[in-house]
């Protein structure tokens, strides 16, 4: 995946084609990076396994050949000067774009296998055991979220065999205006928001893990482990429904960056319970817990013999 975001940046700097309004070698760019990150967290989820090591090896070689065909079935439509994704146009298109969504399904129930072996997986420290095993849930409820992409809009049904079915905008047609860099609609509902935040959480919470592991030394509350547990699943719980809102926010057809004041006030809630949640996840901490006594102390050396003393 680094090589084909190499591959992708060179046909973003010297192909000067475009496809929906932007630079066609961007989706498979876009796609690359993603993927290079995804693939370096489920790598360290499945160093974590300590049992069912053959099943995770498998499950992670599907994800791997997976989102090769995937990458090489996009790049093969940009090759081609077509859109990959909902092409019905020619029977080809037609057969390609079902083939990418045949490889999404075997990847996401890939994803599916190492999350339940994640699930029922044993962990010394439980703050670990949780940030990977919701944190890869989560992911896997983010990917779903492209499914929601195929469905027909209103004017695809309208239309007698429509060349395009299925769409990432909501209550807009895609390729209209756009914000910066990610490309999401500026004028409608876009559920790659949604779908980006959610499949990330394979990251951002192990990062929050790394963060708070880090700390404890300085920070004594931090080095209760029921402390980092509790933030853990604070924040686990904040990014679910963070998750829920984006899917709500763009299923109304509501720009990212124009929520109405009811999406508003729903994040306000959600802002406000994280940080109640925080506060009491770190109230009544031991300031310096003490290290649990061990159930088999070490019996006392002997004292060093004296010499003996001559009495006259």
């Amino acid at each position: 995946m680094a090589v084909f975001a190499l591959i992708s940046a060179g046909g973003i700097l010297l192909d000067d084609r475009t496809l929906a309004g932007t630079p066609i070698w961007s989706k498979p760019f876009k796609f690359a990076v993603s993927f290079v990150a995804y693939c370096l967290s489920l790598s360290w989820m499945l160093s974590l396994l300590p049992r069912g090591r053959r099943a995770g090896w498998w499950a992670g070689t599907v994800v791997t050949a997976a989102g090769v065909l995937e990458m090489v079935l996009i790049t093969l439509q940009v090759v081609r000067g077509r859109q990959s994704h909902f092409n019905q146009e020619t029977p080809f298109d037609a057969a390609v774009f079902q083939a990418m969504g045949l490889t999404v399904v075997v990847l996401w129930i890939g994803s599916l296998v190492i999350a339940v072996l994640l699930l029922r997986t044993r962990f010394l420290d439980p703050a670990t055991a949780w940030t990977v095993r919701l944190s890869s849930l989560i992911a896997l409820v983010g990917a779903a979220v492209g499914f929601l992409m195929t469905r027909p809009t209103s004017a695809q049904l309208a239309a007698d065999d429509p060349p395009i079915v299925g769409a990432h905008s909501v209550g807009v047609p895609d390729g209209g205006p756009s914000l910066p860099v990610t490309g999401w609609a500026a004028t409608g509902g876009d559920l790659r928001v949604a779908h980006f935040f959610g499949m990330h959480a394979l990251q951002l919470l192990p990062l929050l893990l790394l963060a708070l592991t880090t700390l404890a030394p300085r920070l004594p509350r931090l080095a209760d482990p029921r402390v980092r547990l509790r933030l853990v699943l604070t924040t686990a719980a904040a990014y679910a429904a963070t998750l829920a809102l984006l899917i709500w926010q763009a299923l109304r057809g509501q720009p990212l960056h124009h929520p109405d004041t009811t999406t508003l006030t729903t994040a306000a809630a959600i802002a406000l319970l994280t940080a109640a949640t925080t506060l009491l996840s770190l109230r009544g901490a031991s300031p310096s817990p003490s290290p649990s006594p061990s159930p088999h102390p070490h019996p006392s050396p002997d004292p060093a013999p004296q010499p003996p003393t001559l009495t006259p």
